[in-house]
């Protein structure tokens, strides 16, 4: 069985006006939907990310060089993820289709791990 990541992006400002009462709600619909998955034996793992937006690290003129990640203005961001394990990419797509995520301007990236060595 393949597993896959799936990246869940997200515009900062989608989440400024949601009030904490939403807020439980949004996050009670997430745990459901990765409580069947792993019933299932098809969650492999899942976090939310933190919102400040992480550090890129790249190299510049030869050198690493750490930076602040996205800002508030960025077009999107990666908010959390999941890895998932299905028998195919279509299996895959399914059941990213049920996660809470896919709603409104978010939208999922669905890459499957490939095994190395």
């Amino acid at each position: 069985m393949n597993q896959y990541l799936l990246l869940l992006h997200e515009k900062p400002s989608d989440q400024a006006a949601v009030s904490p009462a939403e807020m439980q709600e949004i996050i009670a619909r997430y745990k459901a939907w990765s409580a069947g998955l792993a019933a299932r034996g098809l969650l492999a793992g899942g976090e939310k990310l933190t919102d400040d937006g992480g550090r890129h690290l790249r190299l510049k003129k030869g050198a690493p060089v750490a930076t602040d990640g996205p800002y508030a203005e960025a077009h999107d961001v990666v908010g959390g993820y999941f890895v998932i394990k299905a028998e195919s990419d279509a299996m895959a797509e399914e059941l990213a289709q049920g996660c809470p995520h896919l709603a409104g301007t978010q939208w999922i990236e669905i890459r499957r791990i490939e095994v190395l060595g």
